[in-house]
């Protein structure tokens, strides 16, 4: 632990193996690593593409994305193209997609030009459809709902200087609002809490947590300041991984049953495995994209490693799940 700022202490060392302990209490001893549809790992591609409605383009510019985590995305910008590609990759057994894009200045997609595009897909097909929804309103929340989108993905985020310095959104109110339509709307709600977002602190992921108690959220992902060149924070270091996993544990007791997943967002290298390591003794059922030491590990901590080709937000089944003494080879199914 040298290599990070924070130390083992006894007290962190007891709050991890009592979130570890009621993770696998209240969700048994198997882990689900995910591989969507953007990564390679071992020649294997995962079978569930993020999809940018608005190709390259975002006009909120966030202090730490600037529009980079677009860039990788395949590009879909007009209805006809989204309905073209989905329907495309189905064909080739792709298993569900991520539909995302940039935002306009007020944190909102441009959904409604895509609905029927959405819904046409959904009904040719069993592509399970999730959308990271941006700050959303009720009406465009019950328009993904009715188009066939199963899941809404938010960031969310603990304190107006946040949403203001870091998202440039007025204030909390659209995140709170955007929290209550999809609930509303009756999409899976399946929040995502950025650590680091203070540039490099944490501090209002801890609030961000409170906020969830007041919702039904379907899982809890958790994903890390990545520095990325040209944005505000390029040479921010990111968050200490132990103070990281402090807060997984933390959000673990707070929430015993929950879906709690290490999501794909996070620097590479080094600091990477560190996170995972001690995201899995902090109480972790899920992660995305993952080392061959997190697989080590995991076994020796007892848990039986599974695998799915699609974003960690959804459940894993049976169907799509391969034990870790199998090969890495999926057969194509879809989900229903």
């Amino acid at each position: 632990m040298d290599h990070f700022q924070a130390s083992l202490e006894l007290p962190t060392l007891e709050l991890m193996v009592e979130a570890f302990n009621t993770a696998r209490a209240n969700l048994g001893y198997e882990i689900t690593f995910y591989l969507p549809g953007t990564v390679k790992i071992d020649k294997v591609r995962g079978r569930y593409p993020a999809i940018s409605i608005t190709g390259d383009r975002c006009s909120l510019l966030c202090e730490h994305c600037k529009a980079k985590l677009l860039l990788p995305m395949w590009k879909a910008d007009t209805p006809a193209e989204l309905k073209d590609t989905l329907i495309a990759v189905y064909e080739k057994g792709v298993l569900g997609a991520l539909l995302t894009g940039g935002s306009d200045k007020e944190g909102r997609l441009p959904w409604e030009g895509f609905l029927s595009a959405i819904e046409d897909v959904s009904s040719q097909t069993d592509l399970y459809l999730t959308a990271h929804t941006g700050f959303l309103n009720k009406s465009q929340a019950y328009g993904l709902r009715q188009a066939g989108i199963r899941q809404g993905l938010l960031d969310l985020m603990g304190s107006d200087e946040v949403a203001q310095r870091v998202y440039h959104l007025r204030s909390l109110l659209p995140v709170l609002n955007a929290l209550k339509g999809i609930c509303e709307a009756g999409l899976e709600l399946v929040p995502h809490i950025l650590a680091g977002l203070e540039y490099g602190r944490l501090k209002s992921e801890y609030q961000a947590l409170s906020i969830l108690k007041d919702y039904n959220p379907k899982s809890l992902v958790f994903v890390t300041l990545t520095p990325f060149k040209g944005t505000g924070m390029e040479g921010v270091n990111p968050p200490d991984p132990l103070e990281v996993a402090k807060l997984i544990a933390t959000a673990r007791l707070m929430f015993p049953g929950l879906p709690i997943s290490l999501g794909c967002e996070r620097k590479r290298g080094r600091y990477a495995e560190m996170l995972e390591y001690l995201a899995l003794l902090s109480g972790i059922d899920r992660m995305a994209i993952w080392s061959e030491g997190a697989i080590s590990l995991a076994q020796g901590l007892g848990l039986r490693p599974r695998f799915q080709l699609t974003c960690c937000s959804l459940d894993p089944k049976e169907e799509l799940c391969t034990s870790l003494t199998q090969s890495f080879d999926h057969p194509t199914h879809h989900l229903g």
